[in-house]
């Protein structure tokens, strides 16, 4: 389930507004070759998504928000700057961040430090939340207002009287999801965890309805590819097992069946 993005719908791709799927996705299919060493995409350079001389944004972190920096990095592009909501971690582990959890510190991915070698600045920006799109005459993009923001006990805050207003006309969105589409959950009659993931255990990948198995993002959230093809193959070898033992099931069913059918048959012995 996407985020709510009705507030910047005036601004389509042919606006200089993406998604990561669009812009990721098409950069990499340009460069997939055949195997005698042809470009294979035949990609059109009047549409294809490049960052070549803009001012670019990324709004939201992680792996992919890395990948979008150090795409716009390959393409030459005049600046990137990216928008992290949370507040920027700590050097080292926090007293409510103890060992086994996954430790929220501060780190610098390959994107992160391309930027600061070229321009001398890391790119991200901390505690920053998108208020405002703007556009120039034609409706193309021009500019972005943000509000900075604290975090609280109901979500993030924005600090009044902290607006500011960002260059840019090439907007590259990373933010992920929210949860698996809920038509799906809602007609199966699943069971969710707490963010409304399909319930299943690792390992096993059964749901809450026989014979329905769930793994990947939908199970897990957003994460890794690699993720998504390592619980892939284990739901697979689960689903497998299941359908092994259901078949067995109904031939030890069928074969007891046949046997007492057998006997009813037979006249008691006096």
């Amino acid at each position: 389930m996407p985020f709510n993005l009705d507030y910047i719908s005036t601004f389509s791709s042919s606006h200089f507004t993406f998604g990561t799927q669009e812009f990721l996705t098409k950069n990499q299919k340009r460069l997939l070759t055949t195997k005698e060493g042809n470009l294979e995409s035949q990609w059109d350079k009047d549409t294809f998504i490049t960052a070549a001389g803009r001012d670019v944004i990324v709004i939201g972190g992680g792996d992919t928000g890395t990948d979008c920096i150090g795409t716009s990095m390959r393409h030459r592009c005049k600046s990137v700057v990216n928008f992290e909501l949370m507040p920027q971690p700590p050097m080292e582990r926090a007293d409510d961040n103890p060992w086994p959890q996954w430790p929220r510190v501060y780190g610098v991915d390959y994107g992160h430090a391309e930027v600061q070698a070229v321009y001398g600045k890391d790119p991200r920006e901390f505690s920053v939340m998108t208020k405002e799109f703007i556009g120039d005459d034609e409706g193309n993009l021009k500019a972005l207002v943000t509000q900075n923001v604290e975090i609280t006990d109901k979500g993030p805050k924005a600090i009044e009287g902290s607006e500011r207003e960002w260059k840019t006309d090439l907007c590259v969105l990373s933010m992920g999801f929210l949860s698996p589409e809920a038509y799906v959950i809602e007609e199966l009659g699943l069971d969710v965890d707490q963010r409304d993931n399909i319930h299943a255990v690792y390992g096993d990948y059964r749901t809450s309805a026989e014979g329905v198995f769930a793994g990947g993002d939908c199970r897990r959230g957003q994460s890794l590819v690699v993720w998504a093809i390592h619980e892939g193959r284990g739901l697979a070898e689960s689903c497998n097992n299941y359908l092994l033992q259901k078949r067995e099931d109904e031939s030890v069913a069928s074969r007891s069946t046949g046997a007492f059918a057998n006997l009813s048959s037979m006249s008691p012995r006096i």
